[in-house]
């Protein structure tokens, strides 16, 4: 199966129009606006079904906000009391610090960074937001909100990852309450079954409680914690059950809706596998407890919600992909007791995202991967996708601005012209590879639980999963295939991630802090390993007092990504958690104090934001004689707006 390269990197997107995509700053974030190809081309069914699984999505926002720290829905309800309603001088300095300061929140879902993870602070003064408080009727609570916001002892970190003390009580996220790290890991392996075949996600959608001395677990689920939001949820899928495109999502609907309904974990895999199923529809969608990233033990899923169209011809690269995963799986350069015999049901396309939600929104990642459950991949199969019209959001909003992290932080004009030409589609079949093969690839050795990594297990598997995108970036094999379009494209990504892993991404991190998001710490690890183990692969250059890294050898740093790959993918086959530690403790987490100053000062320089962040087009019905015609897509340009219209909307906790 071949697909001209020319015509896949014609579809990688070319902006056509005066759209405007950045359309707010502030802090260290920009707000990006991004356009839903395809969405007139869909049927009145189509987007009927669309329209009902975003209303479901954005139903789930406080279940995000409550799950990120308790008393984040207390504080986001009187920042909104004083958005909409204070009556005094609102175009004083003040309170452009509280607006910005309730931008920040929002951008967040509540008080801590969205990606770093630790509380951040107003700059207007704790009299200022008190007196605000106060002119809208939260006197008797002004005090505990004002501790909360201001006070850096109280909550200050979302997700702990402390050497030294116990990081289930260290963090803030409002997955545990009166239990110690030892109490919860203990309670699990008393409930879990090391010899089932098909275990399930424990503890995916619970809280762990003590109560009357014994550690037991609270769900999520109507009826149960989160029940309103839930039931507005589940009202949603019903209705899009009526006209979805197909049986098998039909299916896929009624058993999440069982699931939320009972909380019962069995549905829950018995949804995905009907929703692996689903590889002919054309709307897609992602709704439940999902990613467990923010929890400190990696076992809580953090509430999310995607919906989105099929790309057909852009995925016309990722079918090829699927098509030959066996044979990227039989050639992987790791032990042949850790790959799959048999790949099953890897299925891959590019899609255009249509609504964002929980933990997708405002910041959401460009591509995914799922189920996460390793036998119902090893089983079934799973689902692989590239965000198209998010990777190409990002692209032209960094085209609106005069300044380049790439001409600042590259070694030479051939590295700029070579990503110039290369480097936006490379980056794209990276993101394929990590998410259609990459998270798809290998199997744990009979026994080993899916948990036995702990803490360290997002970042392992991230890097697993990008060790898999970087070895086969560069193999032949993708040329032949026609997804590359020649053997030199593949450098520009390696340019890219090596640059990035090794200085530009601690633009993202305050001095002095150590590096802990998990997707930071794998691009680290993988480049910190390699500058090290690589002797003169990768060489630390200086020119005007500036550090640069270049890549000497890109063969030779294939066989370093590959060598890499071999020994995390055996680290998680075997369970092997001291190694699996040692290794995110070594590479991934100390930043050189001298150097993340200078990217600082560079980055600072260019006067960019470091983060980006999305609204969402509003997906309008129109109506004539009482009669739904249409749904129209509309985009909007008023973040703080829509921010307070979905707080009216969709509060329900």
């Amino acid at each position: 199966m071949c697909v001209s390269a020319a015509v896949l990197v014609a579809g990688c997107g070319e902006k056509k129009d005066d759209f405007k995509y950045t359309v707010d700053q502030f802090a260290d974030v920009k707000v990006i606006r991004y356009q839903v190809p395809g969405w007139d081309e869909l049927s009145l069914q189509q987007k009927e079904y669309a329209y009902h699984l975003a209303e479901a999505a954005k139903w789930g926002r406080d279940i995000l906000w409550d799950q990120n720290c308790r008393h984040n829905l207390q504080l986001r309800h009187a920042v909104e009391d004083i958005l909409n309603n204070y009556a005094g001088d609102r175009k004083c300095s003040e309170f452009q610090e509280f607006t910005d300061y309730a931008k920040r929140l929002f951008f967040s879902n509540g008080i801590h960074h969205h990606y770093a993870e630790d509380k951040f602070y107003p700059e207007c003064e704790a009299s200022y937001f008190e007196k605000l408080l106060d002119a809208v009727g939260h006197s008797d609570e002004a005090g505990f909100l004002i501790s909360y916001v201001y006070d850096p002892t109280v909550c200050p970190q979302r997700r702990s990852t402390s050497k030294d003390g116990d990081i289930v009580q260290l963090s803030s996220v409002n997955f545990y309450e009166g239990v110690t790290r030892e109490e919860v890991e203990a309670y699990y392996a008393s409930i879990e079954d090391p010899s089932d075949k098909h275990p399930v996600s424990y503890g995916l959608n619970t809280k762990v409680v003590k109560e009357g001395g014994e550690v037991v677990e609270k769900p999520w689920k109507e009826g149960g914690i989160y029940g309103p939001a839930i039931e507005k949820i589940c009202a949603e899928l019903e209705l899009a059950r009526k006209v979805a495109e197909n049986d098998i999502q039909k299916r896929a609907l009624g058993l999440l809706v069982e699931y939320y309904r009972s909380g019962d974990l069995r549905k829950w895999d018995e949804f995905n596998i009907e929703w692996v199923k689903d590889t002919l529809g054309t709307v897609d969608f992602v709704n439940g407890f999902v990613e467990d990233y923010n929890d400190p033990l990696g076992r809580k899923g953090s509430w999310e919600g995607h919906v989105n169209i099929k790309d057909s011809k852009a995925s016309e690269r990722s079918a090829v992909l699927s098509a030959n995963a066996q044979w990227f799986e039989d050639h992987s350069p790791v032990d042949a007791r850790f790959k799959k015999t048999k790949v099953k049901g890897i299925s891959a396309k590019v899609i255009n995202a249509v609504c964002l939600a929980g933990d997708s929104y405002p910041a959401t990642p460009i591509g995914i991967n799922l189920p996460n459950a390793d036998w119902i991949r090893r089983d079934y199969g799973s689902k692989s996708v590239t965000i198209a019209n998010i990777s190409h959001a990002y692209d032209f909003s960094a085209q609106e601005s005069p300044a380049s992290v790439l001409t600042e932080f590259a070694w030479d004009e051939a590295e700029v012209a070579r990503s110039k030409k290369y480097g936006s589609y490379a980056s794209e079949i990276h993101t394929d590879l990590h998410e259609c093969l990459g998270h798809g690839s290998g199997q744990l050795l009979p026994g080993v639980s899916a948990t036995a990594m702990g803490e360290y297990s997002s970042a392992l598997e991230e890097a697993r999963a990008d060790l898999f995108g970087l070895y086969y970036a560069a193999d032949p094999k993708l040329v032949e295939l026609g997804i590359m379009p020649d053997a030199e494209a593949y450098k520009a990504e390696y340019d890219s991630f090596i640059r990035n892993g090794l200085m530009v991404q601690f633009n993202r991190v305050e001095l002095g802090r150590p590096n802990t998001e998990a997707h930071m710490q794998d691009r680290k690890l993988i480049s910190e390993w390699c500058f090290e183990n690589g002797e003169g692969v990768i060489e630390r250059r200086h020119r005007d007092g500036k550090t640069f890294f270049v890549i000497t050898d890109y063969e030779a740093l294939r066989g370093l990504f590959g060598k890499l790959l071999a020994e995390i993918q055996r680290i998680k086959s075997e369970g092997d958690y001291e190694a699996g530690k040692a290794l995110v403790e070594t590479y991934a987490v100390g930043i050189d104090q001298k150097l993340h100053r200078e990217v600082l000062e560079r980055y600072a320089a260019l006067n960019l934001k470091p983060y980006g962040g999305f609204i969402n087009p509003e997906i309008v019905p129109v109506e004539k004689g009482g009669v739904i015609t249409d749904y129209e897509i509309r985009y909007t340009d008023d973040y703080l707006g829509q921010m307070l219209d979905y707080g009216r909307r969709y509060g329900c906790l």
